[in-house]
């Protein structure tokens, strides 16, 4: 957020000097300060790999939906686990992958992933996959 509100904070004092480049507009500013912070509409809380925070290309095996943006500080986030990708996060970290590919990430954030989605699954009452109890 706080990329947004220097975005703002810039285009409105150049805005006021006159000191706009062509084609930029206060959309466009704004666009680009909050993509820098998503990826696929989510933030990096929804992601059981974040290499960088600042870097979305970082961010690895999403599993939480769109609600999440709501959640962060409010509510209970464990409401926001999307169940429907949770089989696929789980077999991107197994050994076969998910689609024949494993998540590119090293041991250790494979699994800290792991244990992250297992504790979704303990926190809804659910019995933890096979795969994830291999890796943690």
């Amino acid at each position: 957020m706080n990329k947004l509100k220097e975005a703002l904070a810039s285009l409105s004092s150049r805005a006021k000097r006159g000191n706009l480049k062509h084609k930029e507009t206060p959309m466009t500013r704004v666009k680009d300060a909050i993509s820098t912070n998503y990826k696929e509409g989510l933030p990096k809380e929804a992601f059981a790999i974040v290499g960088d925070p600042d870097d979305p290309g970082t961010w690895k095996i999403p599993h939480h939906t769109r609600a999440i943006l709501r959640a962060r500080g409010r509510l209970d986030i464990e409401k926001t686990v999307d169940w429907d990708r949770m089989p696929a996060a789980v077999a991107a970290l197994s050994p076969g992958g998910y689609r024949g590919e494993r998540v590119q990430a090293s041991a250790e954030d494979i699994i800290k992933a792991a244990r992250h989605l297992a504790g979704h699954y303990e926190a809804a009452g659910k019995s933890v996959p096979d795969t994830l109890g291999a890796l943690i």
